[in-house]
């Protein structure tokens, strides 16, 4: 049974102040859009983002974005960058690497944790993680294409290790079908992607009935679409439902992308009811950070400010806007053989 917890709630707690004795456990996820390198693989569809390719692709360029990413990182949370990040659109693991390593994140302990996909442009998802934070145990990629339905898409990946409160976290990161094509003629696609998650959270749930999972990504559906429903609505009998859209309604920045004047909420993250139970808050919200932005001079308000329009380079991070999920675990539930145990 698929017990998943839909959140979308503001940054607060309930006096509007953190509690900094709490342990907090912060997981983001972000779309960081054609994160590719400068060498060319013979094995995907990588040639435009080359020095001589359609996006004259430069190192400078590479290292502009690396740069912006970290900087959202490190501002997405003010004095506590997130312990978990779920990404996608990222090509290898080299620009991994020089996110870390060359872009002021080493200091902060993350590491992480990517499989080279079935992908045919070469972008996959990944995750980083500061190890002060996670414990990282056990990871795979999960090939969710289907050439009977001519599928090729992004693989999942899970990861499991354990929080600093001794108990174990279940994360899965995804990047599901574009809507190349019409958004109901690729539906279908989407709906073949949850049905394939829905099993792995059936086999987790078989194990531990009260397991912590996370499910994030770019699901390029937004929650009413029958793919998440699909998710989201199998067997729901436990299902904790606290999406509020109505919140989403009247504000400047009403979702997580932009597409023609449209703000859609597109990136989710989901967790289990045993999360739920095991933790002490959880809120969920739109990192808006406004160097992310631009004015929307077509449509009016405000848009995310992208690397590339086609051909011409904006010099923007990404055409998404990161989401953050904000966790509060409780102290009483620590273990003693927990790792962060001294």
């Amino acid at each position: 049974m698929v017990t998943v917890l839909i959140l979308s709630l503001l940054f607060y707690t309930a006096n509007g102040q953190i509690n900094t004795d709490d342990q907090p456990l912060n997981i983001m996820f972000y779309n960081v859009e054609n994160l590719f390198d400068c060498e060319d693989d013979s094995l995907t569809r990588d040639e435009e983002f080359m020095p001589d390719g359609d996006k004259h692709w430069t190192s400078y360029r590479m290292y502009q974005k690396v740069k912006g990413i970290s900087k959202v990182i490190l501002a997405s949370n003010e004095w506590n960058p997130p312990s978990i990040i779920g990404m996608c659109e990222i090509e290898n693991a080299a620009v991994l690497k020089k996110l870390i390593y060359t872009a002021g994140l080493n200091h902060l302990d993350y590491r992480f944790v990517h499989f080279d996909g079935a992908d045919r442009r070469g972008v996959d998802v990944a995750i980083l993680y500061r190890t002060s934070q996670f414990k990282c145990l056990k990871s795979k990629s999960i090939c969710v294409s289907d050439t009977t339905i001519k599928l090729w898409t992004r693989d999942v990946l899970y990861v499991n290790g354990v929080i600093p409160s001794g108990d174990t976290l279940h994360v899965m990161v995804c990047h599901w079908p574009s809507k190349r094509g019409g958004a109901l003629q690729s539906e279908h696609k989407r709906v073949h992607v949850a049905k394939q998650i829905s099993m792995q959270i059936d086999t987790i749930l078989m194990e531990q009935p009260h397991a912590n999972i996370v499910v994030m990504g770019d699901f390029n559906a937004e929650l009413e679409s029958e793919s998440l429903q699909s998710l989201l609505k199998a067997e729901r009998s436990v299902l904790n439902c606290l999406l509020d859209t109505d919140r989403l309604w009247g504000k400047i920045i009403a979702g997580s992308h932009k597409y023609q004047g449209h703000w859609s909420l597109i990136d989710h993250i989901f967790v289990s009811h045993g999360l739920v139970q095991s933790v002490k808050d959880l809120h969920f919200g739109i990192v808006e950070l406004p160097f992310l932005l631009e004015d929307d001079l077509t449509y009016s308000g405000v848009k995310p400010k992208r690397t590339y329009v086609g051909p011409r380079y904006l010099g923007g991070v990404s055409d998404h806007l990161p989401v953050m999920l904000k966790i509060t675990l409780k102290k009483e539930g620590s273990r003693n053989d927990s790792p962060y145990n001294p």
